[in-house]
């Protein structure tokens, strides 16, 4: 088998997943996983689908990420990494589609309107 190829995505992050069988090293823009994101959370996000599919320590990952922030960063290579695993084997959308982990978080931010202070919040009305 050789590298594996896809993209995920999660607000305004776009992240290019490479998979490949190894050790289980993640690599992230250069820096280890554990050092790019500080928080033992955002490390178990990049884990979910290893351990879902009882994958664990069987891939080494590669990935750019660019855009958003941490929670979509590391939710968009989540999705990469999910989406990379049911190419390698069929079986594993199995266990990844009931957790949710191959479905693409569509919300974004809403934009803001001319004439209000925010998306949605308008400016206080007062009749003086």
């Amino acid at each position: 088998m050789s590298i594996v190829h896809k993209i995920g995505r999660r607000k305004t992050s776009v992240a290019r997943v490479y998979v490949k069988p190894g050790s289980g090293v993640i690599t992230v823009n250069g820096k280890d996983a554990a050092t790019y994101f500080s928080t033992d959370v955002m490390v178990y996000k990049l884990n979910q689908p290893f351990i879902l599919s009882e994958t664990a320590g069987q891939y080494d990952v590669t990935v750019n990420v660019f855009g958003g922030g941490n929670t979509g960063q590391a939710e968009a290579i989540r999705l990469g990494i999910s989406r990379a695993l049911c190419e390698i084997n069929a079986e594993y959308r199995l266990a990844l589609k009931p957790a949710g982990l191959l479905t693409r978080d569509a919300r974004m931010v809403e934009r803001k309107k001319p004439g209000q202070k925010k998306a949605r919040k308008r400016f206080q009305f007062s009749k003086r």
